[in-house]
């Protein structure tokens, strides 16, 4: 248990890093035969800007030719321009700006900095307002001081620049190597070969910050993870599993139990998805919660069900998303019950979800085996179980629900939060975690 001096160093030291800021300076484009005297008189501009001195550290984004880049400024003659500076500039020259500014976000990231100030032109604005969109997220707070032009930046037009900035910082991600080892997709035994499918865990992708590393497949607005990143994932997800981006949809979490029978207008948000489409890929999210599949090899019809495990939102499974999407699939595509088999992904297990004991008193009336301790303050609610239950009987056969387990470990309980090397974990990790998925195509 944390104590309450603990707490309230936790909360100051978060309160210190959100006011936090450091400053970038763009150099960028200065290949004029003036551009040394530019250099300059741009720097001398920013010593103006900044009071001749801050204490925010300082990082220059330059391109490789230019007098920065190519050492015709010697190290010595910057700290010289940087004097009243709480540091040195962190110079940046990369071969690209994608690189130039991933580099920028991981040095920030290390500090947990998410406050920055751009100094550039109203031009390199533009241009740095692609990338903020591209590979940051509202986490960050972003300020910009238009300080300088550069006649000599032939900036492109705004859409040509967004498909430009996309391409190559695509490229650029698609080189970076994997961290934590190579993608590891766990299958089950029960689906028809005519299904692809798969279970994602959290190796092989190129998220590096801790508890987002390094195979998180969603982007949530509130953490650090990009939606680039989380697009380089999924692509190397789909290479590793035989299936292409464009074909993949993800459910968008409401915590209910409605369903989305694609084809149809879409809800705005929604906890169930199904489809009797070739080739679409269908998926799931999860981290505690289950991602739950359902194949049908009769009617050649699937679905995907996010069963929430949440405090918050456990509702969503005692409101029978399971069988809401089953019951898609009889209504839509003609699929009987019996036919269906559905597999149970990872999720949290018994051992380490727990919840008020009003609200386990529910799990409890669906079965006593789903929930132990009853009789304590908060006890363990086995959730998996509880859906088990209420898919047999809503006329899943038992023989047709498939309790995902770890390869070569079928006597183990697979739970998110007992293993930190394969998944991510709300309850675990707490608010910024990462999302591993459950997909399922008809080949």
């Amino acid at each position: 248990m944390t104590s309450i001096a603990e707490r309230a160093r936790l909360r100051v030291t978060r309160q210190q890093s959100e006011m936090a800021a450091v400053t970038l300076l763009d150099l960028t484009h200065t290949r004029s035969s003036q551009c040394d005297i530019w250099v300059k008189k741009r720097i001398g501009e920013f010593r103006a800007l900044t009071g001749n001195g801050s204490q925010e550290p300082v990082f220059i984004i330059a391109d490789p030719e230019s007098p920065v880049g190519t050492g015709r400024f010697a190290r010595s003659s910057l700290q010289e321009m940087f004097i009243g500076f709480s540091d040195s500039p962190q110079v940046l020259c990369k071969s690209s700006l994608s690189a130039a500014l991933y580099d920028f976000k991981q040095a920030i990231d290390k500090e947990d900095i998410s406050n920055v100030k751009i100094v550039t032109s109203s031009r390199g604005r533009g241009l740095f307002q692609v990338y903020q969109e591209l590979l940051f997220t509202s986490a960050y707070n972003f300020e910009y001081s238009i300080m300088f032009e550069n006649p000599s930046c032939d900036c492109c037009p705004p859409g040509q620049c967004t498909a430009d900035a996309e391409r190559e910082l695509g490229t650029f991600l698609q080189h970076l190597p994997a961290l934590k080892g190579d993608i590891a997709i766990l299958r089950a035994s029960f689906i028809s070969d005519c299904f692809g499918h798969g279970f994602s865990t959290r190796t092989g992708g190129i998220s590096y910050i801790s508890t987002l590393s390094s195979l998180n497949l969603f982007c949530n607005p509130r953490r650090k993870d990009s939606r680039a990143v989380v697009a380089e994932n999924l692509r190397r997800l789909g290479l590793q599993a035989g299936f292409h981006p464009h074909q993949f949809n993800l459910i968008k979490c409401n915590h209910a139990s409605d369903v989305w029978v694609m084809g149809k207008p879409a809800p705005d948000s929604y906890d169930g998805m199904v489809t009797n489409q070739v080739g679409v890929v269908i998926a799931a999210p999860g981290a505690d919660c289950m991602p739950l599949l359902f194949t049908d090899p009769i009617a050649k019809a699937i679905g995907v069900a996010h069963a929430v495990v949440c405090v918050s939102g456990w509702k969503g499974t005692l409101m029978g998303i399971a069988m809401a999407t089953v019951n898609a699939m009889v209504s839509e595509f003609g699929s009987r019950p019996a036919d269906i088999v559905c597999v149970i992904g990872p999720s949290v297990g018994p051992c380490c979800f727990t919840l008020e004991q009003d609200s386990a008193r529910e799990f409890h009336a669906i079965h006593p085996d789903c929930v132990r301790r009853i009789d304590s303050s908060k006890p363990y609610v086995d959730i998996r179980h509880a859906t088990r239950i209420l898919l047999e009987r809503g006329g899943i056969k038992p023989e047709h629900i498939e309790d995902l387990r770890i390869p070569h470990k079928s006597d183990s309980t697979l739970c998110t939060s007992c293993h930190p090397e394969l998944f991510f974990s709300h309850v675990r990790d707490g608010l910024n975690f990462g999302t591993q998925i459950g997909f399922v195509w008809i080949k």
